[in-house]
């Protein structure tokens, strides 16, 4: 599997376990604080880091490029609490319909921050997507109450988060996910204060399982964004609806209506569609270098020692211009 299509399928799973946690997470905060479940979250994503930390050894020294790092951690904070907080008072679909626009976002992040090219098709893919959701969750008329706004600073915290990730790609993917779960384990600490409530061995169990849980959520998608754009992940994040219905239905034995599958399908048809086109893409481009590969150079007999070195440099050139994120095609999507 290519690099891309490793990062798409990686992103995903991120999505299915997001979409777990979700669920997890809610389930406890209408007992415990948000803060106490943030810091006890990450301890239980320490019992599986530490022995990582242990047998990998990463370059933990971020010193050369902390503002980034301080900044993507404050982003994922932000995020994890904002969800957390607003499930307590609102419904689970208008929570998820916020977060959801999470991929418009992302999309217009990677122009500015990231320098990523994004075409009409790709933007076409991600309000696609978006109408599915709506049609699909139909949230309720507390959509502007100040849990609503909570949710959607959160949002546009997630959507930071995932941009910034993908800006520091070079970093090991495990230095990122230890530096997010301890500053989110400090951060929640400090906000619990003197509202903290000893949990049961079953709800402590499940706060650890929390925290397992989202670290592989972190892991799949920090890895994804080293393989493959954001810009052109973005509509798979939509996937969670999907994921959620199904939960639904397994847990608590809601069963989707009408709009849950029609906004499903319009969901997973962008998905499917960024899917299609990227296949496209890659075989464009290997084309491409095979053409130019063959081809005799302009500058050098057929037969003299310069074509294959030129042969060489134009393949690299393309190499060099496909890693860099600039398609071989002249339209963008």
């Amino acid at each position: 599997m290519t690099g891309t299509g490793a990062g798409i399928l990686l992103y995903s799973l991120g999505v299915l376990l997001f979409a777990v946690n979700d669920a997890l997470g809610k389930w406890l905060v209408g007992t415990y604080g948000v803060g106490e479940l943030l810091t006890l979250r990450s301890i239980g994503a320490a019992v599986v880091l530490g022995p990582l930390l242990w047998y990998r050894r990463p370059d933990l020294d971020i010193r050369g490029e902390w503002r980034p790092h301080v900044l993507r951690v404050l982003c994922m904070a932000a995020d994890s609490f904002s969800f957390y907080f607003a499930t307590r008072t609102l419904p689970l679909a208008d929570v998820m319909t916020f977060y959801l626009a999470a991929p418009l976002i992302i999309t217009a992040l990677s122009v500015p921050v990231l320098g990523e090219k994004v075409g009409p098709f790709r933007w076409g893919a991600v309000i696609l997507g978006f109408g599915g959701v709506v049609v699909a969750l139909q949230p309720t008329g507390a959509s502007f109450s100040p849990a609503a706004l909570v949710a959607l600073f959160g949002s546009s915290m997630f959507a930071g988060a995932i941009t910034i990730t993908r800006k520091l790609r070079r970093t090991d993917w495990l230095t990122l996910t230890a530096s997010q779960f301890a500053g989110a384990g400090l951060i929640g600490a400090a906000l619990a204060g003197p509202g903290w409530a000893t949990p049961t061995p079953v709800d402590l169990t499940l706060m650890f399982l929390v925290g397992l849980v989202s670290m592989g959520c972190f892991v799949c998608i920090t890895r994804a964004l080293t393989l493959a754009p954001a810009s052109l992940l973005a509509p798979f994040q939509y996937a969670s609806i999907v994921w959620a219905v199904m939960l639904g239905w397994a847990v608590w034995g809601d069963l989707p209506g009408p709009g849950v599958v029609m906004g499903s399908a319009m969901i997973v048809g962008s998905g499917l569609t960024v899917l299609w086109r990227e296949g496209r893409r890659r075989a464009a481009r290997a084309e491409d270098l095979e053409r130019v590969a063959s081809r005799p150079p302009e500058d050098a007999h057929p037969g003299s020692a310069h074509a294959p070195c030129s042969r060489l440099l134009g393949s690299a050139a393309i190499r060099e211009r496909d890693g860099a994120g600039i398609p071989s095609q002249p339209d963008a999507s």
